[in-house]
């Protein structure tokens, strides 16, 4: 594993790893384990808790996210919203302390996303900080502290979400807005 600079200090790819919670586009359940043993499964191999503290913990997180009555439906028995939501369950079980999601609703049919919105809304608001790449602007404007805007891999422009999307400081922010809103 390589090593990279936070804060001036070296830290261990692997170790920062373990303190961020992941979810993508596309929900990487295991196909072949229900959504509650997708949900221990963090747990059981990276905290070495128990089985029975696991299941425990995963009920609970799966009601969190409203489908503890779907703990033992596989990923193919399950909507779209509903295994996005399981993802989520799964990360938040290895208890980091940072969030990452990329495009948590795109995979989605625009009906099910309030699903996972809800969710990660319920979550900022709980304090969990997380770090989301979105074309979900209403969602940014009300749930984000602050908003990126990347453009060719650069960062264009930083600032309030409320403040940039209101009145988008540039030609190029404006003509992005102008397509996905």
């Amino acid at each position: 594993m390589g090593e990279l600079s936070v804060r001036g200090t070296q830290a261990e790819v692997r170790e920062l790893r373990r303190e961020a919670g992941m979810v993508f586009q596309q929900f990487n359940l295991f196909p072949q384990l229900t959504a509650l043993e997708n949900v221990m499964f963090g747990p059981l191999e990276s905290r070495g808790v128990s089985k029975q503290q696991a299941r425990t913990e995963a009920i609970a997180l799966l009601d969190k996210v409203g489908l503890a009555e779907r703990m033992n439906h596989y990923p193919s028995e399950l909507s779209g919203g509903q295994q996005q939501r399981v993802a989520i369950a799964r990360s938040l079980a290895v208890r980091p302390l940072l969030m990452l999601f990329d495009e948590p609703t795109s995979a989605l049919d625009p009906e099910l996303r309030h699903e996972v919105l809800k969710v990660m809304k319920d979550l900022a608001e709980e304090g969990m900080t997380m770090v989301v790449v979105t074309h979900e602007m209403d969602f940014a404007r009300k749930v984000g502290s602050r908003l990126l805007f990347i453009d060719n891999g650069k960062i264009a422009h930083d600032g309030k979400p409320a403040e940039l999307l209101s009145s988008p400081p540039s030609q190029r922010l404006k003509d992005f807005l102008q397509h996905v809103v």
